[in-house]
């Protein structure tokens, strides 16, 4: 757990609970973005001995250790967007808020995540709400999607007049053909 101010940067984590379009569901009111990351015991200590909004999962039967701690992310572009990188095999782009629904469905294979604190005080309750700062994905790519790709990137080229290939004319001057029979 790094941190610059009293923001705070959790790397290599595990995302859960994605709802990145806002879509309305019973745990989510429409249009709130938001996501989870499980958390340590250890970080999930320090964490909440800080005022953030550390929770944890509901025990089921048959679990054994502590319920698993984690904090809800808020995703907001009203006041200052967050920086979303994803890597993927064609190298590492950055999703304006117009695409970052789709990583409701792509496989996660590793997540660094910062975020910012908000302090809230209502009705005698208060607490630290967490807000992206950033995030950065690398996406878990599919073999056939990878194979499928490469197959189209050759197509494009023999098509496009790669270098690969040469295009010639060939004749003949029929008096020298003529002359050499």
């Amino acid at each position: 757990m790094a941190g610059n101010d009293r923001s705070v940067t959790l790397e290599n984590v595990v995302i859960a609970f994605r709802n990145f379009e806002g879509k309305e569901d019973k745990f989510n009111a429409a249009g709130n973005r938001n996501f989870a990351v499980f958390l340590s015991e250890e970080i999930a200590e320090k964490m909440a001995a800080d005022g953030w909004n550390v929770k944890h999962l509901s025990e089921r039967d048959g679990d054994e250790g502590p319920p698993q701690a984690y904090i809800q992310i808020t995703v907001s572009y009203k006041l200052k967007p967050p920086k979303i990188g994803v890597l993927t095999s064609k190298g590492l782009r950055y999703y304006p808020e117009e695409l970052v629904s789709l990583l409701d469905w792509v496989d996660i294979e590793m997540a660094d995540v910062t975020i910012n604190p908000y302090d809230w005080a209502v009705g005698g309750k208060s607490g630290t709400k967490a807000y992206l700062s950033s995030l950065f994905l690398k996406i878990a790519e599919d073999y056939l999607q990878l194979k499928w790709e490469a197959m189209a990137e050759d197509t494009k080229q023999i098509e496009s007049g790669s270098p690969d290939v040469i295009e010639a004319e060939y004749w003949v001057d029929q008096k020298e053909l003529e002359a050499s029979k």
